[in-house]
């Protein structure tokens, strides 16, 4: 039967899905939390749940940009979940050439996120939504936080590279009280010199470690003027049960 994914596009789907591939790791962490059994294929970036690893039966199909598309095809899976900027359209295409469904999400606000999984699990799996994913929509798709600290999140050095308009991330801290300096930027994820970010007029540098790995000795150091702060990157790029936590997390930080 087929049913329309986020883009639009109908995506033929099994009575019941048993078999599943997800090339998003937030994504891959939402549906084990209701079925891990029925993963059959993640990523090497899929790293939640923590046990995933040592699964049995879940194959890993290399990255998020350059899948396995033949490995994935063997697998015989009943429904790939895909992601609009995760995911390259040439990869869904081929997949859904050789046969193989393909749900593609796309995601670039929190309720986006929510909605998007609410739709994933009662239309395109067909399995009970989890707990976590109403305490999201109740904790991130109300009213913002009071604005208490302007941030630059960083995602990359060597170049330098920062969230810029229309993120997951962006939205995500603006609703936990932290804006972004750079939200009216013409690029999503702009290059921008060191010196510039440290001049931007931010009360606090976020610097996840996720997808550059910052960390206490790399990263902190060539900021001079703005204060920084480590943070997981799962709970600032991740839509899933990481929400809950995210919010915790988030809402709590305060500059120094």
């Amino acid at each position: 039967m087929p049913a329309t994914d986020d883009l639009g596009v109908e995506t033929p789907l099994p009575a019941v899905v048993r078999r599943v591939v997800s090339l998003v790791p937030s994504l891959t962490e939402a549906m084990a939390s209701v079925d891990r059994g029925a993963l059959v294929g993640v990523t090497d970036w899929c790293t939640h749940p923590g046990d995933l690893a040592d699964a049995a039966g879940v194959a890993r199909v290399r990255g998020t940009k350059n899948p396995d598309t033949r490995a994935i095809v063997a697998l015989e899976p009943d429904l790939v979940v895909a992601n609009k900027e995760e995911n390259r359209e040439l990869d869904v295409r081929r997949l859904r050439e050789a046969g193989v469904p393909v749900w593609v999400t796309d995601i670039e606000s929190v309720p986006q996120a929510v909605a998007s999984m609410e739709r994933l699990f009662d239309v395109a799996l067909g399995w009970e939504r989890p707990a976590w994913l109403g305490e999201a929509r109740e904790l991130w798709c109300g009213e913002p936080l009071p604005p208490r600290a302007r941030t630059v999140t960083a995602i990359w050095r060597d170049p330098w590279m920062v969230v810029g308009r229309d993120t997951f991330t962006g939205d995500l801290l603006a609703r936990a009280g932290l804006p972004n300096v750079y939200a009216g930027h013409a690029d999503r994820y702009p290059a921008v010199p060191v010196d510039e970010l440290d001049a931007a007029g931010a009360d606090l540098v976020l610097l996840p470690d996720e997808p550059y790995v910052f960390g206490p000795d790399d990263g902190p150091e060539a900021f001079t003027r703005t204060p920084t702060e480590l943070v997981e990157g799962r709970l600032v790029t991740w839509y899933g049960p990481s929400l809950l936590e995210a919010h915790d997390v988030l809402s709590r930080l305060r500059t120094p």
